[in-house]
């Protein structure tokens, strides 16, 4: 099976055939090198509290939560932990999925935002804590995958319109008076083949013919840009409209690589409601603002919304793009 693209470029056929080794055409997958993830030096570099490293367990995110609620004290702000395998993750509006072992970049980070005086962010600002993780994760791809990559509202990131990663953020437990906690959850499609994917319309590092599959740089470079965001971020009281480590805002690099947006797109929303429009822009919460043929404007907030998918007016013939 071949593991580039038809429309990829012969260069870049033969470095994703370089990565693919093993019986049946498998790529290699080494484990994640813990002694690397875990050196002081790394977690000191990033503000990273802990990181644990597990072979396998039912949903990283899950046990983040549970670890927050019953030992509160033990799992500080920037807490990480990855796994190698997953048997029962869950994605937004809890849709399962489940990928080969060591074939995925696998982590939860357990967030409790305060600003450099140690005061709480408000919780309204929460909302985009998944848009800055993407954000992250497509500025890693670049860097050490040479991979170019969008958003996609609310969650997504994309290569070629194909997902790559998907990011869920949930809310820990408020009621023991502390910061209350996010856990932040990211998947990675890192060595999947063709056959692994868990639906046509993903893809993978590996199939993408990037420059690496190493998930340990890979993992090492999303924590990196995600803890640098993230704290930039706080510091700024959790404004998507101030300058971000020392560049444009939050609000405007998201929109800069947000697929969506200029789209003409359906919004399926809870009690079989939906919004067709387009897509124009993000509000200062992290919303999606659709404009309908009436010209009247809805907020789609994230929490609410069960399917976005591009929309083309009947008649029309489908433009590129995904939204």
């Amino acid at each position: 099976m071949d593991a580039a693209r038809p429309d990829e470029s012969p260069e870049a056929q033969e470095k994703a055939q370089e990565n693919l080794s093993g019986s049946g055409g498998l790529p290699e997958r080494p484990a994640l090198d813990r002694e690397a993830l875990c050196s002081a030096e790394f977690l000191s570099a990033h503000g990273i509290s802990q990181l644990k490293v597990v072979d396998a367990t039912g949903s990283t995110n899950a046990d983040l939560l549970r670890a927050v609620t019953v030992e509160p004290q033990a799992w500080q702000d920037l807490a990480v932990l990855t796994a190698e395998h997953q048997t029962a993750a869950r994605g937004r509006l809890d849709r399962s999925w489940e990928a080969p072992e060591r074939s995925s970049v696998l982590v939860s980070i357990v967030l409790r935002p305060v600003n450099a005086d140690g005061r709480p962010l408000p919780t309204q600002t929460y909302s985009w804590l998944s848009l800055l993780a993407a954000l992250a994760l497509r500025d890693a791809l670049l860097e050490t995958a040479g991979l170019r990559a969008d958003v996609k509202w609310p969650n997504d990131v994309l290569v070629r319109g194909r997902k790559i990663a998907g990011i869920l953020a949930q809310l820990g437990p408020m009621g023991d008076g502390s910061v209350p906690p996010v856990i932040l959850g990211t998947g990675l499609n890192v060595t999947l083949t063709e056959a692994e994917l868990p639906v046509p319309t993903a893809t993978s590092v590996q199939l993408e013919g990037a420059e690496t599959v190493d998930r340990t740089a890979l993992l090492k470079s999303y924590l990196s840009r995600f803890c640098t965001l993230y704290r930039s971020f706080c510091n700024a009281d959790g404004d998507p409209t101030a300058g971000l480590a020392g560049g444009p805002s939050l609000h405007k690099r998201v929109e800069a690589v947000m697929v969506t947006l200029g789209q003409q797109v359906r919004a399926h929303l809870p009690g079989d409601h939906e919004i067709i429009g387009h897509a124009s822009r993000l509000d200062d919460s992290g919303s999606l603002l659709v404009v309908d043929s009436s010209a009247r404007e809805h907020v789609v907030t994230a929490g609410d919304v069960i399917h976005l998918r591009p929309w083309t007016p009947p008649g029309q013939s489908a433009e590129s793009g995904n939204a």
